[in-house]
């Protein structure tokens, strides 16, 4: 935050500072914005137990340094999913958590670089209320929370959310908006520089998903309204309480699929709301980079978005990646009328500026180091062993074990509580389903890569990387079929005929929505050159084809038997067992149950393969380029390396798959 001394300075070298602003005043005002940090303080990946100079705050915070020296007026905000995410999360959520009086590693970094305010995401959501509450430095009133003397520390900007509210109090659980009250260097209608004030107004909206997501924390405490009508609430009142500027900092992406109060990525209709509009958008959620003149994401090629010009229906809108990977930069350049300050649509400029080759803020890592050194310390903690080195390179062509492990642990775990609780299920398959969480999605870097030897904490976490709960569901082979047909979404259509080369993934359809089963039980094909919906073939149980009325106990996690995917079939209405115990926490248990993974084992954990054809030209995919030795492990003779260096300037190497083999 600006320091007296400073606000003293800039009062002597603008001396007419208090003045109200007169016609023809103008200034430059960016708005800078951070999302989806993901607990990704410093630029180190607890998994690899080694540093990643591809993401990180520490530099980020370079970036906005940079801005700051670039443009005389900036403010700051962070649009969610800021405190979960990492093994440095973890502990100090769950291994040593920090005490009314600390204030997350996080936070400490954000206070320093200075942040004007921020909002929630939906995993801010996942420790718990009594956890966000502390944390925040909040003062939540819902049902089954005790009241606290004080309020704990917290960050030392304004968080606002404004569509979740308490059961008890009918009011919103954060401040819905703040007016930031922001005094801009400017120059008056003669070149003369003056200081004048601009009112900024901040409003946050959350997925209102988070109540299935997140059911066992929040259901009977809060309630989500949807984010369409939220905004119809509060924005005319922003208006009238002064706000110049009205900023939607929304932890959404885009959707144009019929509205729902329910929609998940609601900001396509946030940016049409009638009467006195928004002026700007801070998105997140999606985990992409907006504007991107080159994405071919679905939802970045709306009607009315622009790509090009980080617009949406004509507001300026920026998505700045995840963890700290880019800086959103909203360049306005406003004047005042006499009435009130109006902005000059032709010159805004929006961009997301990439942290690549910048140097770290090296005050971020001295300020977390106690707090570092403890989490390395405690990932190395051993639960096991492999003979297999366990990866996601090719998980997308077949190397399935990887997600094998989760599934065995899961399946587990559902067979012995059904065992012991549900004797009603004794008869029906236990069958479990997971997800390549980690496929590239944010660089070379980004996958699941656990060697052979030994396995610690840090693996596990590598092996499951969300601090989801472990429920099951029952579902028909329908049901199963419709799943995973969701699950070969993942990949696009395949045109046998044409000579060209083809990409086979479907990058706008994230990897952890991949589901796929892995049991030696269960077999099925599939046929990339079918259509979506079409593409599982030949699915067998025990050799027997699966048939539709046929019934399996699934094991799979919170977030997606609740809706999460937008999977047919799962939402909520047949989950059979609600665990506790998180997804995670199961599969170290089972780890250490295990002792040892033996390379017979994995192998015999492979159910699907790709449907037999012959194509015309390439068909290819990218990956990691040290990778190769991977794919005869896994025993994929189908895969050929092409080029160490995809051309992307992104580090991936390009391989091709012979669907015929």
């Amino acid at each position: 935050m600006r320091s007296t001394a400073l606000f003293l300075a800039l009062a002597a070298a603008f001396p007419s500072s208090f003045a109200a602003p007169v016609a023809g005043t103008r200034a430059t005002l960016a708005i800078l914005e951070t999302t989806d940090l993901h607990a990704n303080v410093l630029s180190y990946d607890y998994f690899k137990l080694a540093h990643d100079q591809s993401f990180g705050l520490e530099r980020t915070a370079t970036l906005i340094a940079q801005a700051r020296r670039e443009f005389p007026n900036t403010l700051l905000f962070d649009d969610g999913d800021t405190i979960q995410g990492t093994a440095l999360g973890d502990y100090e959520a769950l291994v040593r958590p920090i005490g009314c009086d600390e204030t997350l590693a996080v936070y400490k970094a954000m206070n320093r670089i200075g942040y004007d305010g921020a909002s929630i995401g939906n995993h801010d959501f996942n420790f718990g209320l009594a956890y966000l509450r502390q944390v925040t430095g909040s003062r939540f009133d819902v049902p089954g929370l005790a009241q606290q003397a004080k309020a704990c520390a917290g960050p030392n900007f304004p968080l606002v959310l404004a569509n979740v509210y308490s059961v008890k109090t009918k009011q919103p659980i954060f401040a819905p908006y703040r007016i930031i009250d922001k005094t801009l260097q400017a120059l008056d209608k003669d070149g003369k520089p003056v200081t004048a004030t601009i009112r900024v107004g901040i409003i946050g909206f959350t997925p209102p998903g988070i109540m299935a997501w997140d059911k066992r924390w929040l259901e009977g405490r809060v309630y989500t309204e949807g984010i369409r009508e939220t905004a119809l609430k509060y924005i005319p009142e922003m208006r009238a309480q002064g706000a110049d500027l009205i900023v939607a900092v929304s932890h959404g992406g885009l959707d144009n699929a019929p509205y729902s109060p329910q929609m998940e990525n609601a900001n396509w209709y946030l940016a049409q709301i009638p009467g006195a509009p928004i002026d700007a958008m801070l998105t997140g959620h999606s985990h992409q980079v907006f504007p991107n003149e080159k994405s071919t994401v679905a939802m970045f090629n709306l009607p009315g978005v622009d790509k090009v010009h980080g617009t949406v229906h004509g507001v300026p809108t920026v998505m700045a990646n995840l963890w700290g990977k880019h800086l959103g930069v909203i360049r306005f350049e406003v004047a005042h009328d006499g009435h009130g300050w109006v902005v000059d649509k032709a010159q805004t400029k929006v961009e997301a500026r990439s942290i690549q080759g910048v140097a770290p803020d090296p005050e971020i890592a001295k300020l977390i180091a106690g707090e570092h050194a403890a989490t390395i310390a405690y990932v190395k903690t051993p639960v096991g062993s492999s003979e297999e080195r366990l990866s996601t390179f090719f998980a997308d062509v077949g190397d399935s074990a990887a997600v094998a492990v989760v599934n065995m642990a899961q399946a587990d775990y559902v067979k012995r509580y059904i065992a012991a609780n549900l004797p009603q299920y004794a008869q029906l398959p236990v069958l479990s389903v997971s997800a390549p969480f980690k496929s590239g999605a944010a660089g070379p870097s980004d996958y699941t890569d656990v060697p052979a030897g030994p396995l610690a904490l840090n693996n596990a976490a590598d092996l499951y990387l969300y601090p989801n709960t472990l429920t099951a569901v029952k579902v028909t082979g329908a049901q199963l079929k419709a799943w995973l047909e969701r699950g070969a979404e993942r990949f696009n259509r395949i045109d046998p005929a044409r000579s060209e080369p083809q990409e086979l993934v479907n990058t706008s359809f994230s990897g952890f929505n991949f589901d796929m089963v892995t049991s030696p039980e269960v077999r099925y094909e599939i046929d990339v050159t079918q259509p979506v919906g079409q593409r599982i073939r030949g699915l067998a149980y025990h050799g027997k084809p699966v048939v539709d009325a046929q019934e399996f106990i699934v094991a799979t996690n919170n977030y997606r038997a609740t809706g999460g995917g937008n999977f047919p079939g799962l939402n909520g209405s047949n989950v059979v067992i609600a665990s506790p115990d998180a997804n995670h926490d199961v599969l170290i248990a089972w780890l250490k149950q295990e002792k040892t993974l033996t390379r017979a084992a994995l192998a015999q954990q492979r159910s699907w393969t790709f449907a037999k054809v012959k194509t015309a030209g390439p068909v290819v995919f990218h990956s990691a380029p040290a990778a190769l030795p991977l794919v005869q492990q896994a025993g994929l003779a189908n895969v050929v390396l092409l080029k160490q260096d995809d051309g992307s300037g992104k580090g991936f190497a390009l391989y091709s798959l012979d669907l015929s083999r």
